[in-house]
């Protein structure tokens, strides 16, 4: 009975998206399938901008009036009649607003611009082609809407897509279907895991078979190791899932419908995980409601149990649950109205008058928040599937997962951390070991490892890449750089790739040092060049022939034992490839860095504007700037081992703190959160030079038996020591003449509980 077109969204590898679509155009008639058009509209700051330059001001003025206006809230602007007036839907963003109301009633240029402005927000600025939508017709196309060509630049118009001059709105009020193709990347990184376990392991894992009530996977989610799992990164959603617990598939699927702003402004999130582990009773408006909310511990957070409610107690059919639903959604009063009274009447008639008007009140509420349950199981699924592979295919799932993101630095940061924490090592790229892309292997003594893609290396393109692997593809391994300048294509000799290569140490398993390396290149380069030219055209030396046979040119220019230290090896990975790899200038202090911030880079993107925090992290790109005053100011980047923030200090803050500024300072910071542009930034109030690990902490010595150490049991005392962080090292005392220090990312704070654990765990006598 429902007359209303169904929702369907598809979601497909990102990379064979447009593939789906021309199937879909060839499956039902080219004359029958267009993407939907979009309309993109001038934004409030975009128009306070615009209007600026219109009217000829300076760009500062503009500027100035847009950094005036409320951040981004729940994901969009507040419009400039609710920054000057009050309006209930926007009453966070008119607080927020109080600057920018003063500048309007006492700048009168400002006021000028804003007023243009207020003119200029919501216009359509262009068209483009929606991310995801595509319509599909029983007739041809132009029997129900007009349509166009849209190339892309450089594209003939008869190649370019099919799109509807109608946006979706018009689209679907015309009845016709209208579905979601979209692309996703998490699709694409399970489908590479797949293919390197396949590779790297010979199984051929079906993971649309794998058990959804893993044991291994779910200890991993309850502990809240889901950096990498598809929506289950946040660090307040890691939260979330230690105080849940989930121990099922459901719990996963829940996750996903709590961890939005609407069920998380009511504290449902956080109702439901204690109702689920006992912290508070799981309470029913009825006993009767049992049968139908015992799943989800008496809340709604489903729109299906919204549906099966108003069918239960109110005597609704489906249809009429669905438009109960739809209406909830529409928020329209005059739509609420007619159907709470209508709400009412059918609990009278079902013998549950009492419940009428307190039930429908309670799911106009929970309607607001409620979730599709078919889309969370569904997403619930993809997640429960990555989660699986990083449980038990680790290597080759973050190697899929570097992949997916080598062009995004600040995440490819994040997931390279994540296998430090793991105990993973990530090698700088290596022309001996390295794929293209990010790939598993093994090293001499078994060690899986994830050797950095040669293609990630500035300067060095794929096509090189490609020839790198084919010749050690066909002739093994090369034995040094003379062997590996004698084999490669002459297009790969460049002495830009080959100063790159070596600078990103691809070089160093071939037992060559970077510096000593990087100042005889060009020689060596330049006169196998010369030799293999000559060659090439059938010119030898009278003891050519004699030369080679024996192993080498005498002529070859030898390699001093020269190496960078530390410092410049880093910068110049850094500079190659846009990550410290090999080591970090934090790498050792960040169990101490963790006790003495508030909070990581990462976490900073989740605080509100204004909040203020205290952060540590390494400086990086520091630019000392003169403000039109002629006052110092200076702008850097601050990194931890996760990510990096923009941190601006200003004058007031220079003068006091300016001196302690300087590229590659470990510095803790305190500081406010501006999320005003798209990009936050971090407004630098104070600044304390990080001194590292202290000595006075006196260190943790542990008694083990090697045979008790199992690797259960390793895993278990380092998850044990990185939940106590602190600066007293850690000593594994294995026999009488064995001592093993633990790396100083497991510093500890022998406060707070740990002794006992590690009695637990390791037994009384464990420690010394």
């Amino acid at each position: 009975s429902r007359v209303s077109m169904p929702d369907i969204d598809m979601d497909f590898d990102s990379r064979y998206r447009d593939e789906m679509i021309r199937y879909a155009a060839e499956r039902y008639g080219r004359d029958h399938v267009a993407q939907i058009v979009t309309f993109s509209t001038i934004k409030a700051r975009a128009a306070v901008r615009d209007a600026a330059r219109v009217l000829g001001y300076p760009y500062g003025v503009g500027d100035k009036v847009a950094k005036a206006m409320p951040p981004l809230i729940m994901g969009r602007d507040t419009p400039l009649y609710a920054c000057l007036d009050q309006h209930p839907k926007f009453e966070d963003g008119y607080k927020m607003a109080a600057d920018l109301r003063q500048m309007y009633h006492e700048d009168p240029d400002a006021k000028k611009v804003i007023d243009v402005a207020k003119g200029l927000e919501g216009l359509r600025r262009q068209d483009g082609i929606h991310a995801a939508a595509v319509v599909i017709t029983k007739e041809s196309l132009t029997e129900y809407l007009p349509i166009q060509r849209k190339p892309a630049a450089g594209q003939a118009v008869e190649d370019a897509p099919v799109v509807t001059q109608y946006e979706m709105g018009g689209v679907e009020e015309l009845g016709l279907l209208k579905m979601d193709f979209l692309g996703l990347r998490n699709l694409d990184v399970i489908s590479d895991a797949l293919d390197l376990i396949k590779g790297f392991r010979g199984i051929d894992l079906d993971i649309d078979n794998i058990s959804l009530n893993d044991e291994k996977t779910l200890e991993m989610l309850c502990r809240g190791d889901s950096i990498g799992v598809f929506q289950l990164e946040g660090g307040a959603m890691r939260a979330l899932m230690r105080s849940l617990a989930p121990d099922s598939f459901e719990d996963v699927a829940a996750l996903i419908a709590l961890y939005r702003p609407g069920p998380m402004s009511v504290n449902m999130h956080n109702d439901y995980a204690d109702r689920k582990n006992g912290r508070k009773p799981v309470e029913y408006f009825h006993p009767d409601a049992e049968e139908l909310l015992g799943d989800t511990y008496g809340l709604m957070i489903y729109q299906e149990s919204v549906m099966r409610v108003s069918q239960k107690f109110a005597g609704y059919s489906l249809a009429e649950a669905d438009n109960l639903r739809k209406a909830c959604g529409k928020k329209k009063p005059e739509l609420m109205a007619k159907e709470r009274s209508k709400f009412v009447e059918g609990c009278t008639a079902t013998g549950f008058a009492e419940l009428g008007t307190p039930l429908f009140d309670d799911i106009e509420g929970f309607a607001n928040y409620a979730f599709n349950k078919s889309h969370s199981f569904g997403y619930g699924v993809v997640t429960f599937q990555t989660a699986y592979l990083k449980a038990h295919y680790p290597v080759e799932y973050l190697s899929a997962l570097l992949t997916s993101v080598k062009t995004s630095l600040e995440k490819a940061a994040v997931y390279l951390n994540e296998c430090r924490t793991m105990g993973i090592q990530v090698l700088v790229p290596d022309v001996n070991r390295s794929a293209s892309d990010f790939e598993p292997a093994r090293l001499e003594d078994g060690t899986e490892v994830i050797p950095f893609g040669l293609s990630a290396v500035r300067n060095v393109g794929e096509a090189l890449v490609q020839k790198i692997i084919e010749e050690r593809s066909a002739n093994g391994t090369f034995a040094d750089f003379y062997d590996f300048c004698e084999r490669v294509d002459m297009s790969v000799l460049n002495k830009k790739t080959l100063e790159s290569l070596i600078k990103a140490g691809g070089f160093d398993s071939l037992g060559h040092p970077r510096r000593g390396l990087l100042a005889v290149y060009e020689q060596i380069v330049d006169s196998t060049i010369a030799r293999r030219k000559e060659r090439d055209v059938g010119i030898y030396s009278l003891f050519g022939e004699v030369e080679e046979s024996a192993g080498g040119f005498e002529e070859r220019a030898s390699i001093p034992e020269l190496a960078f230290d530390k410092k410049e090896q880093l910068a110049f990975e850094k500079e190659m490839l846009g990550l410290y790899v090999s080591d970090h200038p934090l790498m050792g202090a960040e169990a101490a860095l963790a006790r003495k911030a508030d909070c990581t880079v990462v976490e900073l993107a989740e605080c509100e504007d204004g909040a203020m925090r205290m952060v540590g992290g390494v400086v990086t790109g520091l630019q000392r700037k003169w403000t039109k005053k002629g006052d110092l100011m200076a702008v850097f980047v601050l990194e931890d081992l996760q990510t990096s923030i923009e941190v601006m200090v200003f004058p007031r803050t220079m003068t006091d703190i300016g001196h302690m500024l300087a590229d590659d300072a470990v510095l803790l910071i305190k500081g406010r959160v501006d999320k005003r542009d798209d990009q936050p930034k971090f407004i630098a109030m104070d600044i304390e030079v990080f001194e590292g690990i202290t000595d006075g902490a006196p260190p943790l010595r542990l008694k083990v038996s090697p045979s008790r150490l199992s690797q259960e049991t390793v895993n278990e005392l380092k998850a044990l020591l990185t939940r106590f962080p602190g600066e007293s090292q850690v000593f594994l005392h294995l026999g009488e003449d064995k001592v093993l220090r633990l790396p100083d990312q497991f510093c500890v704070s022998t406060d707070g509980g740990l002794i006992g654990e590690i009695r637990v765990l390791l037994g009384s006598g464990a420690i010394l």
